[in-house]
């Protein structure tokens, strides 16, 4: 492998690391996680009945669906959001990577184009 791709993929490698396991954007993630799940959280759905059911299934499904909200689906959309966020921050840190290989490869690419259009020019 060229030294220099090598060079910029341990840079990335280094980005992502950081990124995951600094303690400042551990810090800022997880405010960014308490955020949206705060938001999903937010949101009222309701259970639409194709038959009113009675008053005794109506009072288990309430309870089932209270401790749904309260008890297994914060931690749930927490663990989701978590990930989400730091796919994210992984996929800005390998946009940019790329970035840094096509200028590599450009100005690489440049000295022979230049050659290339010039003696192209003399015949």
């Amino acid at each position: 492998m060229d030294p220099r791709f090598q060079e910029l993929l341990h840079e990335y490698k280094l980005e992502v690391y950081r990124a995951q396991h600094d303690r400042q954007n551990l810090e800022e993630i997880t405010a960014a996680c308490l955020d949206i799940t705060e938001d999903v959280l937010q949101k009222k759905y309701k259970n639409h009945f194709h038959q009113l059911p009675d008053a005794n299934r109506a009072e288990i499904i309430n309870m089932i669906n209270n401790y749904t909200r309260e008890a297994i689906l914060p931690p749930v959309v927490e663990s989701l959001v978590g990930r989400y966020v730091r796919l994210e921050r992984r996929f800005d840190a390998l946009a940019g990577l790329m970035e840094r290989i096509l200028e590599a490869l450009s100005r690489q690419a440049e000295p022979t184009g230049t050659a290339s259009s010039t003696a192209g020019e003399g015949s």
